[in-house]
């Protein structure tokens, strides 16, 4: 049956492939047209279909930032239910925005953020409703060649590197691999713990980045479980071995669920699709489950999930008052974050792109 699905995938991922390798042409000859912006623009993008991290490094970005310059964030709003140029507030529904647009504002209430999905548009739009905004992310824009960033910064998944994939719909590739010469600086991210010396050099050897570019790796932190409704009084922490259920709707759920057994006593899990709209007989069936648990049995969601899940009116309050929801924050390995700062703000002061070499 899996030979059948590759004999059948084979042409799909070859035309797909040759659509991708003509649109890149065509902004390569300038048939269809970049526009640069005099402000810095910094793009977090990918080459594969979700689940490398993009919004905790979009996150680590705005932190490492922020005191320094004005930023503002732009994304699509990917699974949003509206069209066009809107800014998010901390009470915009992630219905219309997005989820994780809207757990990016809700972090950062005083960071413009915007979805758009004509990049270009978006900026022109943000910086008018925001003209003191001096430094703009965009999320997952590295395929949107119709911006020219001055920073592109591309994301690898550790366990799932682009010289292994395949184009889709044979593997996860959205991009060829020799798009990676766009970037300047390319992330390894949900790397180990514990890396060794030789680790490194097989990603890097494989990788085979040009001397322009920058290499870094990185690590998901997972963060204690906090109440999603905190005003019900329950416990702030969870003691270890908690019995726990977990619901999750991400692209790669395998490492939350793993962290919440390492720690918990992990009872039941309800694995549903990136960005999925939880709904009632979804809350129900965990409502169930927790019935047939110890009373001091929670739910457990990522900070993904709790943007779709609060603000309900139709949950229960004893539902409510067992939702915990974990956070995720970026580590980087060698100790390189101040590194990867100071070549980023050489960046986007001095906009010298291809010119800047790895720090010493």
């Amino acid at each position: 049956m899996k030979l059948l699905g590759t004999i059948l995938s084979a042409p799909l991922a070859w035309l797909y492939g040759g659509v991708i390798d003509i649109r890149h042409r065509l902004f390569d000859w300038g048939v269809l047209k970049s526009r640069e912006f005099d402000i810095p623009i910094i793009c977090v993008g990918n080459l594969t279909v979700g689940g490398t991290g993009k919004t905790p490094h979009t996150e680590r970005l705005i932190e490492l930032l922020d005191s320094e310059f004005h930023v503002a964030v732009l994304s699509r709003g990917y699974k949003r239910k509206t069209k066009g140029f809107l800014l998010a507030t901390v009470t915009s529904s992630f219905k219309k925005v997005g989820d994780e647009p809207k757990q990016i504002k809700l972090k950062y209430p005083h960071i413009p953020v915007a979805v758009c999905e004509r990049r270009v548009e978006g900026i022109e739009r943000l910086r008018e409703a925001h003209p003191e905004v001096n430094l703009i992310i965009l999320d997952d824009a590295f395929q949107h060649r119709y911006v020219e960033p001055w920073v592109n910064i591309v994301l690898m998944d550790y366990h799932n590197p682009v010289y292994e994939d395949r184009m889709l719909p044979l593997g996860r590739l959205r991009d060829r691999p020799a798009q990676l010469s766009r970037a300047q600086i390319v992330i390894v991210t949900k790397c180990p713990e514990e890396m060794k010396p030789l680790d490194y050099r097989i990603v890097s050897k494989n990788l085979d980045l040009y001397p322009y570019q920058s290499l870094y790796f990185t690590r998901m932190v997972s963060e204690p479980p906090k109440p999603l409704y905190p005003s019900y009084n329950q416990p702030a922490t969870l003691p270890e071995r908690t019995p726990v259920i977990a619901m999750v709707g991400i692209a790669n759920p395998t490492r939350f669920l793993a962290g919440l057994e390492a720690r918990y006593d992990l009872r039941q899990t309800f694995v549903f699709r990136d960005h999925y709209t939880f709904k009632m007989k979804d809350i129900h069936a965990a409502e169930e489950a927790l019935a047939g648990c110890p009373p001091e049995t929670v739910v457990v969601v990522t900070e993904k999930d709790a943007v779709r899940l609060m603000n309900s009116r139709k949950i229960s309050d004893d539902f409510k008052r067992r939702l915990y929801y974990v956070s995720i924050r970026v580590e980087f390995l060698e100790n390189r974050e101040s590194d990867f700062r100071r070549q980023l703000e050489q960046y986007v002061r001095e906009n010298q792109k291809y010119n800047v070499l790895h720090p010493e």
